[in-house]
């Protein structure tokens, strides 16, 4: 897919410019080493025609609080940032989009800490990631890095290393994502979303420690607390997920995707009967501030 044109505007340190002709310096810290953070957001047309970017404040804070995890510093002011974000949002007349901002230093060949760093906030359009039928999921071979030796919360760059091996190990296979463990062979998280299953009416999604605190995830847990779905966060292994009656992936860029199955074992309920698609309804209904009708509940 293209995310640019000549005429895609950028926010770049203080400044709107088209990205065409923005540049990085090919000696950057980040560059050589994966030494940067990121979010993912997305902005939405809502009921009343308005653009709203979903939960702006918790993902620039998240963005704070992964740089100085990494030792990055911050010297940018949050509100600043989400007014930015929305004048780049006009600037390319996107309303459904999704943002890029990044976090990434200057050059430096060595592993000493970087005194300043520059932000770039990008948006472009893109459907949910994962597509929107259901998915077949492999284990994968790859496990999420050992919190001894990440910082696993940070939404850092080169954590994704990862991710993109998981996931191409998988589609190489003919499935459609992967699913990590941790090191110690619990289920973790998706290469780029959390995961949650149904059983018997109750709703899991793994324990926080060894997996991304996700956004989109903490939001699941809101609604099934409006919903009154009761929710376990918990350790299980990948045995006990496949004699769950509905397992789904949440992600802000890929929003609430079921899976059709995993390892080739199909799950037994009907997508449309099974407590994802009820959380599917209720999120895209609160992103785009619609009003949730009782009969769905």
């Amino acid at each position: 897919m293209g995310y640019y044109n000549e005429n895609t505007i950028l926010y770049r340190d203080g400044q709107f410019v088209k990205a065409s002709e923005a540049t990085i310096d090919l000696y950057s810290q980040s560059l050589h080493y994966g030494y940067g953070v990121f979010e993912g957001i997305r902005a939405y047309k809502t009921q009343s025609g308005a653009t709203k970017i979903f939960k702006a404040e918790e993902h620039y804070e998240r963005l704070k609080n992964s740089a100085a995890a990494m030792n990055i510093p911050y010297h940018f002011n949050n509100a600043e940032l989400i007014e930015a974000t929305y004048e780049v949002l006009a600037r390319n007349n996107f309303q459904d989009a999704y943002i890029r901002p990044l976090i990434y230093v200057p050059a430096n060949m060595s592993f000493s800490p970087s005194t300043t760093s520059h932000i770039v906030i990008e948006v472009w359009e893109m459907a949910p990631f994962l597509g929107e039928k259901l998915l077949r999921i492999m284990s994968s071979s790859f496990q999420r890095p050992n919190p001894k030796g990440f910082k696993i919360h940070a939404k850092a760059t080169g954590h994704y290393v990862n991710s993109i091996l998981a996931s191409q190990e998988a589609k190489a296979k003919g499935f459609d994502e992967a699913l990590l463990s941790d090191m110690n062979g619990y289920v973790a998280e998706g290469p780029g979303a959390n995961i949650f299953f149904e059983k018997d009416g109750r709703v899991y999604t793994p324990a926080l420690g060894n997996i991304l605190p996700g956004i989109t995830r903490a939001t699941v847990i809101e609604i099934c607390a409006a919903l009154e779905i009761p929710v376990e966060e918990k350790l299980f292994t990948s045995e006990e997920l496949k004699s769950a009656d509905a397992a789904f992936f949440c992600g802000t860029a890929a929003e609430v995707i079921g899976w059709y199955s995993l390892d080739d074992q199909v799950f037994p309920k009907p997508w449309s009967e099974s407590l994802g698609k009820l959380i599917q309804d209720a999120y895209m209904a609160r992103v785009t501030e619609k009003e949730f009708k009782e009969e769905f509940a």
